[in-house]
C-alpha cells in the first residue's frame, strides 16, 4: 500500500475568518449561506466541496460575488474543473471597473486557458489566451506577468519570432536580479524550452553557505530530494541516496536534499550524524517555499532534472533512478558547458 511506503500530508493555509475581505463577498442571506460553506469546507480540506459552493454563492448572488469568482478560478484550475475556471475568470471581466482590474481579469482567464491548453494539448486555447493577454496589456498599464504569459502562449503556438519579441519585452521591465529573469533570458536564445515542463527558478542557501540556483545550474544534471528527519521511508531511502552521490561523484551530477523539517538543531545533527556530505537545505515544512513551487505533499519524493532544466521524472517514495541518470549525464557530457562570464 502507498501509506506504507511514504509520508503524506495535504496541508492547507487559510487567512482566519476576520481577515476575509468583505469587499465583494455576496449580499443576499442565501449566497451567504452558501459562501460561509464554502470557507469551511476549505477549512476541511475538502477543496472540491468548497469549489461547488462557491459557484452556488455565487449563482445564487446573480454572479456579483467577485470573491466567489476568484476562487472559482484558483480552485478551478487547482482541480481541472476548467469550465468553472473560465466562468469566474468571465465573471470578473464582466464587474471589473477600471483599466487595472480589466487587465488583471483578462490575464486570469489567459492563465486558465493556457493551462487548459497545456493541459488538453489543443492550441485553440493557448490562441484564446494569447488574444486575453493582448486584453490584458493596455497601453496605460505596464503588466510584466501578462508580457511573460503572452510569450509562453506564443512559444507554445510555435511562433517563436513573435515570443522572443514579448520575451525581450518582459526583460526590459524587469531588474536582473529577478527570480525570472535568467529563465526568460534564455528562453530568448531557446524559445523552445518556453515549451518544456522547466523546473522552477528556485535559489537556495544551503548548510555550508552556498547559493544554489536552477538557472545557474545549466549544463549539469539535478536530482532534488525532499525528506524530513521525522519520515520514516525517508530515513530508509537515505543509504540510496547516498550511494547515488558516491556513485556519481566527480561527474556533472547536482544532488540537492531539500528537508522539511521545522526543527534546525535536530535536522543538522540528523545530516551530521549521518554523513550526508552533498548539498542540504531546509525548507522547513510542506508550506516551504521550494516545496510549494513542486507541489510537494508527500515524501520522499525526488525530481530528476536535464542539463537544460527541463523536468524528466518524478517519483513518489523510494525509486531506481540510476539509469535515468545515466542517460541524462552522457547527454549532459556531449553538449559543453555553457560560459556564464560570456553573458
Amino acid at each position: 500500500m502507498l501509506r506504507a511506503w511514504i509520508c503524506l500530508i495535504v496541508p492547507f493555509l487559510l487567512l482566519p475568518a476576520a481577515a476575509q475581505e468583505k469587499a465583494g463577498e455576496p449580499s443576499s442571506e442565501k449566497a451567504q449561506k452558501s459562501f460561509k460553506e464554502a470557507w469551511e469546507y476549505l477549512n476541511q480540506r475538502k477543496q472540491q466541496w468548497a469549489l461547488d459552493s462557491f459557484k452556488k454563492a455565487d449563482k445564487q448572488d446573480g454572479g456579483h460575488c467577485t470573491v466567489c469568482q476568484k476562487q472559482m478560478v484558483k480552485y478551478g484550475m487547482d482541480l481541472g474543473d476548467w469550465k468553472t475556471a473560465e466562468l469566474g475568470a468571465e465573471e470578473l471581466i464582466a464587474s471589473a471597473k477600471d483599466d487595472r482590474e480589466i487587465a488583471l481579469a483578462h490575464y486570469d482567464l489567459a492563465l486558465v486557458l493556457m493551462n487548459e491548453g497545456l493541459q488538453k494539448h489543443k492550441d485553440e486555447y493557448l490562441t484564446r489566451s494569447h488574444e486575453e493577454c493582448l486584453k490584458a496589456l493596455p497601453p496605460s498599464l505596464k503588466f510584466p506577468d501578462a508580457v511573460l504569459l503572452d510569450g509562453r502562449a506564443l512559444a507554445q503556438l510555435h511562433q517563436d519570432d513573435a515570443a522572443r519579441d514579448r520575451f525581450e519585452q518582459f526583460l526590459k521591465m524587469k531588474p536582473e536580479d529577478d527570480p525570472n529573469h535568467q529563465r526568460v533570458a534564455r528562453y530568448v536564445t531557446r524559445p523552445e524550452l518556453a515549451r518544456a515542463r522547466m523546473a522552477p527558478p528556485f535559489a537556495v542557501t544551503t548548510t555550508d553557505g552556498k547559493v544554489i540556483a536552477m538557472d545557474d545550474l545549466e549544463g549539469k544534471v539535478v536530482l532534488l530530494d525532499f525528506w524530513a528527519t521525522w519520515c520514516e521511508p525517508c530515513r530508509e531511502a537515505l543509504p540510496h541516496i547516498r550511494n547515488i552521490a558516491k556513485k556519481f561523484q566527480g561527474q556533472p551530477l547536482v544532488i540537492l536534499s531539500v528537508s522539511l523539517d521545522a526543527d534546525e538543531r535536530k535536522w543538522k545533527e540528523f545530516i551530521g550524524k549521518n554523513e550526508m556530505t552533498w548539498p542540504q537545505y531546509r525548507d522547513g515544512g510542506f508550506t516551504g517555499p521550494v516545496a510549494k513551487m513542486f507541489g510537494v505533499t508527500a515524501i520522499p519524493h525526488t525530481f530528476t532534472i536535464d542539463a537544460d532544466g527541463v523536468l524528466q521524472e518524478e517519483h513518489v517514495g523510494d525509486a531506481s533512478i540510476e539509469g535515468k541518470l545515466k542517460k541524462l549525464l552522457a547527454r549532459a557530457r556531449e553538449v559543453p558547458t555553457p560560459d556564464k562570464t560570456s553573458k
